[in-house]
C-alpha cells in the first residue's frame, strides 16, 4: 500500500486501539526513558504511550492523515510528528536509545536495509524492537497481510539480528478477537 491508500484508510476510521500492544508494553515499560523513534507509526499509539512514560519520541509515517489523528489524540507537543517515507528518513542526530518498528511490512530486502540502517542510528547499548506478522500466520494464525513476500520470520530477520546483541528473536503468539495471530519479535541492543 502507498501513502494515499493509508491516508484513505485512516480518514475512514481509527484503525487500532489507543493503547500499546501488550507485548510491547511488557518489553518497554521498565526501560528508562531516552530518545526514541517509532517508524511507520501510523496513528501513533505507541509513540503517544512512550511519550507518556517520559520518552523523547519522534513518530514517522508517510500517512499525514494517520499522524494527524495521532497528533489530535495526543493533545500536545509530547511527540514530534514527521511525515516521511521511512525508507528515506534519517534522524538527526542519530544517537537514539530506541528504534521501534511495529507491523511495518515491506519486501525482505527493504526490511533488512531499513533495519540495518536503524541500528546505525542507535547509541551503543540502544535497543531495536521489531514486531510484525509472521510468515506462519498465513497458515496457522489470523489477520495481517496475506502477501508472503512482506511478512517477517526468524529467518528473514536473522541478518538484522546478526548486527545486534540479541535479547529475543522468536515467533510469538498474540490473542485477538478473531483468534490467535503469530508475530515475529526481534529485540536487541547495539554493541558498545
Amino acid at each position: 500500500m502507498q501513502a494515499p491508500d493509508w491516508d484513505a484508510r485512516y480518514a475512514e476510521k481509527a484503525q487500532w486501539s489507543a493503547g500499546p500492544n501488550e507485548l510491547v508494553a511488557a518489553l518497554l515499560d521498565d526501560l528508562p526513558p531516552g530518545r526514541a523513534v517509532d517508524l511507520a507509526a501510523g496513528e501513533g499509539r505507541h509513540a503517544r504511550w512512550l511519550a507518556g512514560l517520559g520518552w523523547d519520541i519522534t513518530a514517522v509515517d508517510f500517512s499525514a492523515v494517520g499522524l494527524d489523528r495521532g497528533r489530535v489524540e495526543a493533545g500536545g507537543d509530547a511527540v514530534r510528528w514527521v511525515v516521511a517515507d521511512v525508507l528515506d528518513w534519517t534522524p538527526s542526530p542519530a544517537d537514539l536509545d530506541l528504534v521501534f518498528v511495529a507491523y511495518l511490512h515491506l519486501p525482505e530486502a527493504d526490511t533488512v536495509d531499513l533495519l540495518s540502517r536503524a541500528i546505525g542510528w542507535l547509541r551503543p547499548g540502544g535497543r531495536l524492537l521489531v514486531l510484525g506478522h509472521d510468515l506462519a500466520n498465513l497458515a496457522a494464525g489470523v489477520g495481517g497481510p496475506q502477501d508472503p513476500s512482506i511478512l517477517h520470520s526468524v529467518d528473514r530477520l536473522a541478518p538484522v539480528a546478526g548486527l545486534l546483541a540479541v535479547d529475543r528473536l522468536e515467533q510469538v503468539s498474540r490473542a485477538t478477537p478473531a483468534g490467535t495471530a503469530l508475530d515475529t519479535l526481534l529485540l536487541g541492543r547495539r554493541a558498545a
